[in-house]
């Protein structure tokens, strides 16, 4: 789409007000002319990209033959939501869409560019391996500059992974494995560091939890990532609690994007109000801060150039968008973004899993007799309400969770093309896609199980121990 390779970040204000005027002829033109619908449709989705750019440029909504005033700058305040869209924010995701959430519009929206075949074929042609189901099946979907990172890979220069997990709860489901699995894939693939920031600090502020609760979650939880099968000379996993008060490079970097970021801005960005408490206003510079190699000199040697990939749910963007706006004001490379879609609770797409509700979530501590009876029970169907019905007009596996959970765990792209064309043609009966999935789940949920029995405390204990890593830099 032409919205997603015009470049258009080094634009002046003023520069970008002429195009958009320009735009905005073009579509007029267009709709005139009665131009094919797709043409329309790709010009008046760049008129919105170039809006947003422009508002995050000026602080301004774009008004024709109102050139910018010279008036400071407001960067990136994140797009307000309007009645009827989605609401994605690191605390909600919300949609009245049975399939779940509109990612194409989510692109617009954000600013984002998809992730198209030319890119996937691209990863797999630098790093020499089939590209991961996730990539394949558009399960990560969106990103930041990651032409950027496989230009400076190919060039011999290196890069990092950081990624997180904010530990509310002792037990984690299967949904916050996403973004771990595709991390560990990376990390094989491109052989780079990976830092993994553990934000118990974040869930002492946000819940009604004690600072000790707090960590320890993060300690258990630590073992379920290390249990991915992550590189313990490659890995570092830090919880919030610990590493701030023992890195000053980590601190400094804070302070430095605190400086840069006003009220209004995070209030723009987050939703805070008046009454939320300091700690949350200045929590997005912690969760910022590793995106910056000078945060963990025991590994980087002191060095600022070493850019930042952060593969992560999209609905934590909106920290991001924020550091990338400071990093260059602080002379550090911004941070690359891959983005992942959301993982259906089992009720259905129209909220994520979420670790509170337990028949929302199959969890990594589930019996196999828990994990069937939920998926039986529990999980949405695509199906018709007879098997006379079903068997007549077929199942829609775009709304049939059991479907959409097969799409995260099955790696056979065959037998996954197999099951969607007898449900929707009504060999398949909804019963059996659950059996399927339960087939699916219970080994891989077994195996996980059995590899955190092997997770020592001393293990926890190396993984979260400030230390150089196998590189050198």
């Amino acid at each position: 789409m032409d919205c997603q390779t015009d470049d258009t970040g080094s634009l002046t204000p003023m520069e970008l007000y002429e195009k958009l005027s320009a735009q905005g002829d073009k579509v007029r033109t267009l709709k005139t002319e009665k131009a094919p619908k797709p043409d329309i449709d790709a010009a008046v989705q760049l008129l919105v990209k170039l809006k947003l750019e422009y508002k995050t440029a000026t602080g301004q909504d774009y008004k024709a033959g109102c050139p910018p005033s010279d008036g400071p700058t407001l960067q990136d305040n994140g797009p307000s939501v309007t009645e009827g869209e989605d609401l994605v924010n690191p605390w909600n995701v919300t949609t009245t869409s049975a399939k779940g959430v509109d990612y194409d519009k989510l692109i617009v929206r954000f600013g984002s560019s998809k992730i198209d075949q030319e890119l996937v074929d691209r990863i797999e042609r630098v790093s020499g391996q089939k590209p991961h189901r996730f990539l394949r099946r558009g399960i990560f979907f969106s990103h930041r500059d990651m032409h950027q990172v496989l230009d400076a890979y190919e060039s011999k220069k290196s890069f990092y992974l950081y990624t997180g997990r904010g530990p509310s709860s002792e037990a984690m489901h299967v949904g916050h494995l996403i973004p771990f699995i595709f991390t560990k894939w990376l990390q094989d693939v491109f052989d780079v560091p990976l830092v993994i920031q553990l934000t118990d600090d974040e869930k002492y502020l946000w819940k009604d939890l004690s600072v000790e609760e707090c960590h320890r979650y993060a300690v258990e939880n630590a073992k379920d990532i290390i249990a991915c099968g992550f590189d313990i000379n490659k890995t570092f996993i830090f919880s919030d609690l610990d590493y701030m008060g023992s890195s000053p490079g980590f601190y400094r970097n804070v302070v430095k994007i605190q400086k840069h970021v006003t009220f209004n801005q995070v209030k723009g960005i987050f939703g805070f109000t008046d009454s939320d408490c300091i700690g949350k206003i200045s929590f997005p510079a912690i969760q910022a801060a590793p995106s910056f190699s000078t945060s963990f000199p025991q590994i980087f040697n002191g060095r600022k150039d070493v850019q930042c990939l952060i593969p992560c749910a999209i609905d934590q963007d909106p920290y991001f968008r924020m550091t990338r706006d400071v990093a260059p004001r602080i002379g550090y490379p911004k941070p690359a973004l891959l983005h992942s879609t959301f993982f259906p609770a089992l009720q259905g797409a129209q909220s994520k899993m979420s670790a509170s509700d337990p028949n929302s979530s199959i969890f990594l501590t589930d019996t196999p007799k828990q994990i069937k009876n939920k998926i039986n029970k529990h999980a949405f169907s695509g199906g018709k309400d007879t098997i006379e019905e079903h068997r007549k007009y077929g199942g829609d596996p775009d709304v049939d969770v059991s479907f959409m959970y097969l799409t995260f765990f099955l790696e056979d792209d065959e037998q996954l093309d197999k099951i969607r064309q007898d449900y929707t043609s009504g060999v398949l009966l909804t019963g059996e896609l659950k059996k399927r999935l339960i087939d699916t789940l219970q080994p891989m949920i077994s195996a996980h199980q059995q590899r955190r029995k092997l997770v020592t405390d001393e293990m926890v204990q190396q993984f979260m121990t400030s230390r150089p890593l196998d590189f050198n830099y």
